[in-house]
C-alpha cells in the first residue's frame, strides 16, 4: 500500500499485540492512525516505545457504549468522516465448560462480539461517506478448535458470520472483510509487565506447512490490504492467515 495521507483508521486495542502491528504499519503508509484502548499502561509503554510514530490514543472501554460512541465521535469530527475500522481488541478466558460462569462467557462476548458490532453501527455513517472499509480480526478458532475454548470459539465464529452480514447491510458503499490469524507470536508485543521471551523450537516451526510461525506483520500486511483500493472487488470474506495450518491433516 502506498502513502495514503490524509485517509483515518480506528484501530481498537491497539497498544499491544497484533493491534499494536496493524496500527504502526497504518500510521507508516500515511493514515491519520486513532487507538482505542482500554489498558493505560499499555498505552505509555506504547508511547515509550514509538514517540514518534503519530499513533492518537484514546482510552476508552468498548463494552461500555456511551464511552465507546464518545470516542468514536471524538474521531470522525462535525465532518463525520472515517475510511478504516479495524475490529482487532479481543479477551480470552479458556477453562472448562463446568468451571466457565455466565458471567466470565458474557464478558468475552462483550469484548470480542458485542462491541465489534457497536463500532461498526457508530461507525457506518462515516465509512459510507468515505467509501470506507471494515476489518475484522477473527480466529482459526472459527473454524477449528482446542478443549476449552468454547466462549473464544464462538466469539470468533460470531465474528465471521457478522462480517458477511455486515457486508451484504453496508454494501454498496463499505467493502466488511475479516482476517482470521492461526499461530501469530506477540509474546514480545506485549505491555512490559506481560512479556515473555520467544521460545520456538523445531517442531513447533516445522508443523506448519510455511516452515515457521506467524508474525503479527503477517496480519498487519492482510488487514493493510484489505483496507487498500486494490481489495476493491473483496468483501464478505474470511481470509485465513495461519501458514497452512488449517489445511493440514493430521492423523494419529
Amino acid at each position: 500500500m502506498g502513502i495514503t495521507d490524509g485517509r483515518k483508521v480506528i484501530i481498537t486495542g491497539g497498544a499491544q499485540g497484533i493491534g499494536s502491528a496493524i496500527a504502526l504499519r497504518f500510521a507508516s503508509n500515511g493514515f491519520e492512525t486513532h487507538v482505542l484502548e482500554v489498558d493505560n499502561e499499555a498505552i505509555l509503554d506504547f508511547k515509550a516505545e514509538h514517540p514518534a510514530c503519530g499513533i492518537v490514543f484514546h482510552q476508552c472501554d468498548i463494552t461500555d457504549e456511551e464511552n465507546l460512541r464518545t470516542a468514536i465521535e471524538s474521531v470522525t469530527g462535525r465532518a463525520k468522516t472515517l475510511d478504516v475500522l479495524v475490529n482487532n481488541a479481543a479477551v480470552i478466558n479458556n477453562k472448562p465448560i463446568t468451571e466457565l460462569s455466565c458471567e466470565e462467557w458474557n464478558r468475552v462476548l462483550a469484548v470480542n462480539l458485542t462491541a465489534p458490532f457497536l463500532t461498526a453501527k457508530y461507525c457506518a455513517p462515516a465509512l459510507r461517506a468515505a467509501k470506507g472499509a471494515i476489518i475484522n480480526i477473527a480466529s482459526t478458532r472459527a473454524l477449528m478448535s482446542e478443549p476449552h475454548t468454547e466462549a473464544y470459539s464462538a466469539s470468533k465464529g460470531g465474528i465471521a458470520a457478522l462480517t458477511h452480514a455486515l457486508a451484504m447491510s453496508l454494501s454498496p458503499d463499505v467493502r466488511v472483510n475479516a482476517v482470521s490469524p492461526g499461530w501469530i507470536e506477540v509474546s514480545h508485543l506485549q505491555k512490559r509487565s506481560s512479556r515473555k521471551e520467544i521460545i520456538h523450537t523445531e517442531a513447533d516451526r516445522l508443523q506448519h506447512p510455511a516452515g515457521r510461525v506467524g508474525t503479527a506483520e503477517d496480519i498487519a500486511a492482510m488487514v493493510c490490504y484489505l483496507a487498500s483500493d486494490e481489495a476493491g472487488f473483496i468483501t464478505g470474506q474470511n481470509i485465513v492467515v495461519d501458514g497452512g495450518m488449517t489445511k493440514k491433516m493430521i492423523y494419529v
